[in-house]
């Protein structure tokens, strides 16, 4: 969950452009030659545009003027002025018979907006194309609101964050700016809005030069029609001599090294910030006056799945992936092992040169040592299920280590879990919020990579220079994405790019597709939960009520000095072990015990307060592999699974699980609840649902080889049959790591930089 300082300097962060943010000046045919702080949307191309007025201005308080520019396949878009759509102020907006409506709205829960009164709409100019609707608009008394007895506020002279929300689907009524929307929008996000930028000296004078036709809220809008393209270039084209696509933990530390050595660095990140130093501000009621944002603070890891707003996750994948700086690293659960060399091992399919990386392991925890007392106490909190599971291990021969002080130690060791804590250096020039679409090349040659941010260069491509080079970071499912867009996988999955009308034009011609494994090889750990109770365990009231109402004094002690039971995430113990299933090969099963259940199903009555998970995994040495895919809406999901697909895997997990519950008898008060005495543990592992055997540590899809009809890179991570194209993250790992991948990830970032710095032929 939290690489609290990213492997960066907060400076270099914060201070950093917003890429999918900047001044667009309305100088179109038929424009309005408003200059907007304008944000672009990184998914379907619209833009959302800004100008407050200056600061102590008495004339024009409460107020700014605003412009959509949709696609015209948005039958409606609409924003948000705040964190999510309850309690904020929302305008929607759409065309309907050659003119644009308008209405302001407000919501309570996440239900129908309604009207809401007291805003004035004046509508300064309209467009109607073929491609696109644009609407400006004056909103006043649009700053301050009062929703439901809760005042709400933009303040223009702080950064602020804002939503918007697009569909494909029109409106019960359409020539009635108050109309029902008849379905809820196809997408939605928040992204932070640097609102002083939109403040302007010539606020008057675009009022007083733009007015059209005014209305109420309730009432429709219209001006003259244009006809009028897309926006022009309004920030030249800077060339890099490497772009990283991707702000996780591998492109983080890619970035970072390829800095080190003095290259210019462009990094690329499709979301916005997470902790506190990157420009994040999204923190818990109970944390309000501080720095610490939900991804700042560990034992805050729970809340990440039942929010109601979950923007970080990314919205075009099927599975969990994090959106956002840090991507995976920022949301999960911080737990942090060095990689054994067995992970290293051409057993586990990695080529020659790959082996034993000891100068990586040791950047690695110079960089980012780990802990097992994340307390800065010291101390260790919530320890009951580290107590009770210990009393379950010993009986079978385990023995209690600090897991990182010997990595290779991995049969029959339990200990407390590891977790990270960062150290920050480097700068670079890094763009969040910026989608990339593709990338431009001729043949094997990539020229540039092209993005949402079209104010760039006026179509939205970042130039290399001569000896430019492309390192995609943008995860096992991101970085299959750009290379299907790009003409880079198999046919099948270009086609699909090829079927969708804003990304197909953009492939090269089928003549260069390169066709290559992407998507196959698809690793992910198996999964299972068990679920136990007993007398002496804290539940933790299954962290349900961290978000809003923790236990009082734990989050006084945590926001006080950053100690106590939010100094850590739930994980409070875990465990390996061998398992040799009977096709003789070697697997290692991982267990990791925490307070709480996320399910249970059991005929036995149990304390809820009592109850406690250990989650048994599958990892190294696994040999069942899957398939993700892209479709014509370039939406990645899973082709076919990646679990059990090999029945070898099904009966170590089966063998390690049974070997495990042996010693359940001997713990006194020792309850397993699920599955509990009605269901066999073959039955339980036979209909265990897919949905929640995913632990979303995927690997392969872009995997590391030594031929290109069975890897996508080759052993220096270049992707075969191109000459400057790399991809270093998750994907090229062949076989699963023996844990939590997060650290495996960052060596494989530290032993890739050198290894594409020695080829001849880069900057």
């Amino acid at each position: 969950m939290l690489l609290r300082n990213l492997a960066f300097a907060a400076a270099s962060l914060t201070a950093s452009l917003v890429a999918g943010q900047s001044q667009r000046c309305d100088n179109d045919p038929g424009g309005t030659g408003f200059c907007f702080e304008t944000y672009f949307d990184p998914v379907y191309g619209a833009q959302y545009g800004w100008i407050f007025p200056p600061t102590g201005d008495a004339t024009y308080k409460n107020e700014f003027i605003g412009q959509f520019a949709i696609p015209i396949a948005g039958l409606w878009a609409g924003i948000t002025l705040g964190e999510g759509m309850n309690g904020n102020l929302l305008i929607a907006a759409w065309p309907w018979d050659g003119e644009i409506l308008g209405s302001t709205r407000q919501a309570t829960d996440y239900v129908q907006p309604t009207q809401y009164v007291g805003p004035t709409l004046t509508t300064l100019a309209t467009t109607i194309n073929s491609t696109h609707w644009k609407w400006t608009y004056r909103c006043q008394n649009c700053t301050t609101w009062t929703i439901n007895g809760v005042a709400g506020s933009v303040d223009p002279t702080t950064e602020s964050v804002f939503g918007w929300a697009y569909s494909t689907t029109g409106l019960v009524t359409p020539s009635n700016a108050e109309s029902n929307m008849l379905e809820q929008h196809d997408d939605a996000r928040l992204w932070a809005f640097n609102t002083p930028a939109a403040i302007s000296s010539n606020y008057a004078a675009y009022i007083t030069g733009g007015s059209t036709t005014t209305s109420t809220t309730a009432t429709s809008t219209s001006t003259t029609k244009t006809s009028t393209t897309s926006v022009g270039p309004t920030v030249s084209a800077t060339p890099y001599d490497y772009v990283v696509v991707g702000a996780g933990d591998a492109g983080l530390v890619v970035a970072d090294r390829l800095t080190q050595n003095g290259k210019n660095v462009l990094l690329i990140e499709r979301g916005g910030p997470s902790t506190w130093n990157t420009g994040g501000d999204d923190l818990a009621p109970w944390l309000t006056g501080t720095h610490l944002t939900r991804f700042d603070v560990p034992g805050l890891f729970e809340a990440m799945f039942d929010a109601s707003d979950p923007y970080w996750w990314c919205n075009d994948i099927s599975v969990f992936a994090g959106c956002l700086i840090g991507g995976g690293a920022a949301i999960n659960g911080a737990l942090y092992w060095y990689p054994p060399d067995v992970d290293f091992g051409t057993a586990n399919g990695w080529p020659a040169g790959w082996q034993t990386p000891d100068s990586a392991y040791a950047a690695l925890e110079a960089r980012l040592p780990s802990t097992e007392t994340p307390s800065p106490d010291g101390k260790q909190y919530l320890t009951q299920v580290f107590t009770v599971v210990q009393s379950l291990l010993e009986p079978q021969g385990y023995t209690q280590a600090v897991i990182n002080s010997n990595p290779n130690f991995k049969d029959h060791v339990y200990g407390h879990p590891a977790f990270d804590t960062a150290k920050a250096r480097s700068n670079l020039t890094f763009w969040q919020w910026t989608y990339v679409t593709g990338l431009v090349r001729t043949g094997g040659t990539i020229t540039g990579v092209r993005t949402n941010y079209t104010a760039y260069g006026g179509n939205g491509i970042v130039p290399l220079t001569a000896k430019g080079r492309v390192i995609l970071s943008a995860g096992a499912y991101g970085s299959a994405r750009i290379l299907f867009a790009s003409g880079i996988g198999p046919t099948d999955q270009i086609n699909n790019v090829l079927a969708n009308a804003q990304f197909g034009p953009n492939l090269p011609p089928s003549s260069q597709w390169i066709n290559l494994p992407v998507g196959y090889y698809a690793s992910d750990n198996p999964s299972i939960n068990l679920v136990f109770t007993h007398p002496s365990v804290d539940s933790y009231d299954n962290w349900a009520p961290i978000w809003a109402d923790p236990r009082a004094a734990d989050a006084a002690q945590y926001k006080a000095n950053q100690t106590g039971v939010f100094a850590g995430p739930s994980p409070k113990l875990n465990f390996w072990t061998t398992v040799t299933a009977s096709d003789g090969s070697l697997r290692y099963m991982q267990g990791t015990a925490r307070p709480g259940a996320s399910s249970v199903t059991t005929v036995y009555p149990y304390n809820a307060s009592n109850i406690f998970t250990i989650t048994v995994y599958l990892s190294n040495g696994i040999t069942s592999r899957g398939r993700i895919g892209i479709d014509d809406t370039m939406y990645m999901s899973v082709i076919t699974n990646p679990w059990f697909q090999d029945p070898e895997d099904k009966t170590a997990i089966m063998t390690g699980i049974n070997t495990l519950l042996t010693s359940v008898p001997s713990v006194p008060g020792l309850t397993l609840i699920t599955p509990d005495n009605t269901t066999t543990m073959t039955e339980y592992v036979n209909n265990y649902p897919p949905a929640t055997m995913d632990s979303n540590h995927w690997t392969g899809t872009s995997r590391i080889g030594t031929s290109p009809s069975t890897s996508v890179v080759d052993a220096n991570t270049k992707v075969w049959n191109t000459t400057n194209l790399f991809v270093v993250d998750a994907s090229i790992i062949p076989g699963q790591p023996m844990g939590n991948p997060h650290a495996m990830i960052m060596v494989v970032a530290e032993v890739a930089v050198p290894k594409i710095l020695a080829l001849a032929g880069g900057a």
